[in-house]
């Protein structure tokens, strides 16, 4: 379980965050929401270590990791997949899932196993992540971040700017993986899947937590209006 208490963070001067608290129960998805600006992916990178928070603790299963370094944070159990179908365009697909994979034990299981999940990455594996498209390199980006295992997946807009066929196979990977043990924080433009994929959620706006409930269909009608004040 994450915990997030009364944490404020930014960048420079400039406060961002301001006394954000929230839960991410395990074994399930909580979806963060909200326009541009509101302070989503700030968010995130402080969860992963990536910004300091000026004060406020985070706690995972019920330590306080809020100073760790974000390696550190990997091998507690936590991966983080950034906003933009992040990749080593140079390398090929089975290159960029071998480097995560090396060194572990079952790195090579480990890597036929995203082939089954990602049946594209296998079809491309020789080819280039730079010329993938850009649903192939947001596949890759979440295969990698599998490939380590984690108890707990951050999320950034994982269906921006992709096709709707790649949309809908990324949307039942994320409510499958909630079913296997695994949690995930989700930070996602699209309301109706959000809501339709989590168990709990967030509405940011101005760096607040504006509004948060239940997940599921009963629950867009509200989120709209929250996010249109």
């Amino acid at each position: 379980m994450l915990e997030l208490v009364d944490i404020s963070a930014g960048y420079g001067p400039t406060d961002v965050l301001h006394g954000i608290s929230m839960v991410v129960p395990d074994n399930s998805v909580y979806a963060v929401m909200g326009h541009n600006g509101a302070g989503k992916t700030t968010l995130l990178k402080t969860v992963m270590g990536l910004i300091s928070p000026r004060s406020g603790r985070i706690l995972l299963d019920g330590e306080d990791i809020t100073r760790t370094k974000p390696h550190q944070r990997v091998a507690r159990g936590m991966a983080y997949v950034p906003q933009g179908q992040v990749s080593f365009g140079q390398l090929t697909t089975f290159e960029n899932l071998q480097l995560v994979a090396d060194g572990r034990n079952n790195g090579r299981a480990k890597i036929e196993e995203m082939f089954h999940l990602f049946p594209a990455l296998e079809m491309y594996q020789t080819r280039s992540a730079g010329l993938l498209s850009g649903g192939q390199r947001q596949q890759l980006s979440i295969a990698r971040a599998l490939i380590t295992e984690p108890e707990l997946i951050i999320l950034d807009e994982p269906t921006e700017g992709i096709q709707p066929s790649v949309v809908a196979e990324i949307e039942e990977l994320i409510v499958s993986l909630s079913k296997t043990g695994l949690s995930v924080l989700l930070v996602e433009q699209h309301v109706g899947f959000a809501l339709t994929a989590s168990a709990e959620y967030a509405v940011m706006a101005s760096g607040r937590v504006t509004s948060r409930g239940s997940g599921g269909q009963a629950a867009i009608e509200s989120v709209v209006a929250a996010m249109s004040i």
